[in-house]
């Protein structure tokens, strides 16, 4: 018994979830990062010859993206290089649909919520959860950075929808998507609403978020912004987050079945 016990938590010890424990901090740098990531990508577009930046951008995407997959454990500055990256792929991704498909934000938007709809059927016929607790399998690995990618892609589009197309504006934009951030938060501390749909929906809205108020900030005046500069903002984000990083890059998410595990044993 003790022997099994021992393995049982050997075992549990390396089950640990390839992201990080949700906390307050993960919220407020997921929120840097989606914010960095548009600015990042219109300065890219803006001043590098886009045959330049954009093969760049995905250059160094992939090379994140296969160091992930490479290491064994959650390193904060991996797994918040992937997402950074996935941020300003993610947003050159939607640009690309609306500027160079002319495709309208409209239906951007659908096919983007149509595409992550796709994604989480997937994921969840196929390993019946969606839990980032669960994230220790390569294939469920997979589904969660294809998730995380969608959404990027997702929020940028609604974002921009709400902002160019419904005439909101970047700030009006942030404000909007803040409160239907703070929905989720205040179901599921108030109303018990489902901890998993709280989490993704919740994580879909931090990209409009950041990215309308990064907007607001870096865009010029006759554009609606501040005029602060979008490489300026880029900058001060980018510090923000590597301090965030460093002092608070957090702990792996424990995974639920390891804990299983180790109670039917004991």
């Amino acid at each position: 018994m003790n022997k099994a016990l021992s393995v049982s938590m050997n075992q549990a010890n390396e089950m640990f979830a390839k992201v990080p424990e949700i906390t307050l901090y993960f919220w407020i740098t997921k929120l840097l990062t989606t914010g960095m990531g548009e600015v990042a990508s219109d300065y890219l577009f803006e001043n590098l010859n886009p045959l330049i930046s954009a093969p760049l951008s995905v250059l160094i995407f992939v090379a994140a993206m296969i160091l992930q997959f490479k290491v064994r454990r959650y390193i904060p500055s991996v797994y918040w290089l992937v997402v950074v990256m996935v941020s300003i792929f993610g947003t050159m991704a939607a640009d690309v649909v609306r500027v160079g498909l002319g495709i309208p934000y409209i239906v951007s938007t659908i096919f983007f919520i149509v595409t992550l709809a796709g994604v989480l059927i997937t994921w969840f016929s196929k390993e019946k959860t969606l839990s980032v607790h669960s994230i220790f399998t390569r294939r469920r690995e997979i589904f969660y950075w294809l998730t995380v990618l969608v959404t990027f892609a997702l929020g940028t589009a609604a974002g921009d929808m709400t902002a160019s197309s419904m005439h909101l504006g970047y700030f009006s934009s942030g404000v909007l998507f803040t409160v239907l951030l703070a929905i989720p938060a205040l179901g599921y501390k108030l109303f018990g609403l489902n901890e998993i749909f709280a989490f993704w929906f919740a994580y879909i809205m931090t990209r409009p978020v950041g990215a309308s108020f990064s907007d607001w900030l870096g865009a010029s005046q006759s554009h609606g912004g501040l005029g602060i500069g979008k490489g300026l903002v880029t900058l001060v984000l980018l510090l923000l987050i590597i301090i965030l990083v460093v002092f608070r890059g957090g702990s792996p998410a424990k995974s639920m079945e390891a804990n299983e595990s180790v109670e039917r044993v004991s």
